[in-house]
């Protein structure tokens, strides 16, 4: 399919318990589609929901309503709809994210915190330690580090592991929620050559970006995500 990701008509509200069950609208008819070997980039200001959509998209965030349709084994599978285990088989083989954050389980090596999703797809310990290694060493992780838990490292170093697992796997689809945020400009520059590897493979990718430099050397075009804000049409 040319086009793996397609989002119709979704809105999203947060229900606040703590003040009566009121709801709060965070976005409002969101629609839009990401084709195969481009890169898409959300924009708008800080708290329009563009961390939000990631989340719908991955299904960390339930919707109210609208559909979520990914390309998942030949099948269309809508994740605003699919039950756990569907949703995680999607994560495994189809759609990968990058987050702001890096969550691992301790103790665990970097060198294994980025080999973990291959090894889950089937690869052998070994080839997927080796493809790690590779791409610590491209993002210019000091080897000596590779051994230890980057619960210990500092949060650029951090950020470079959670960039490494992400991108280890040939997921069909790729969000990213900020991946240089963190990072100096050698490895930003790494990072925006490592987007147009994967847009190079076919991959389609979703990214938020605040720097500006980056946010133009990696978006083919950029959705304003004020469109789909309810405060716009409140104000309409």
């Amino acid at each position: 399919m040319a086009t793996p990701l397609v989002v119709s008509e979704v809105f999203k509200s947060f229900t606040m318990h703590l003040r009566d069950g009121i709801k709060l609208p965070v976005v409002n008819d969101v629609s839009f589609s990401v084709a195969s070997g481009e890169c898409v980039v959300l924009g708008g200001p800080s708290g329009i929901g563009k961390s939000s959509i990631l989340k719908m998209l991955y299904g960390n965030y339930a919707v109210d309503s609208g559909q979520i349709l990914v390309d998942h084994k030949d099948r269309l599978i809508d994740i605003a709809r699919a039950d756990p285990r569907t949703v995680l088989d999607v994560r495994r083989h189809t759609m990968g994210y990058v987050s702001q954050f890096l969550r691992t389980v301790p103790r665990v090596a970097a060198v294994d915190v980025v080999a973990e999703p291959l090894v889950a797809r089937g690869v052998a310990a070994a080839e997927a330690r080796g493809k790690a290694a590779e791409l610590l060493s491209k993002l210019n992780l000091p080897q000596e580090l590779w051994s230890l838990p980057p619960a210990t490292f500092s949060g650029g170093e951090q950020q470079r592991v959670n960039i490494a697992r992400g991108f280890i796997t040939s997921h069909r689809i790729l969000l990213l929620d900020e991946p240089t945020a963190s990072l100096d400009a050698v490895n930003r520059q790494v990072v925006v050559e490592m987007i147009a590897g994967k847009k190079r493979e076919g991959v389609a990718l979703l990214g938020i970006f605040h720097d500006e430099e980056v946010r133009e050397a990696v978006a083919d075009r950029i959705l304003d995500v004020t469109q789909f804000s309810p405060r716009k049409a409140v104000a309409a």
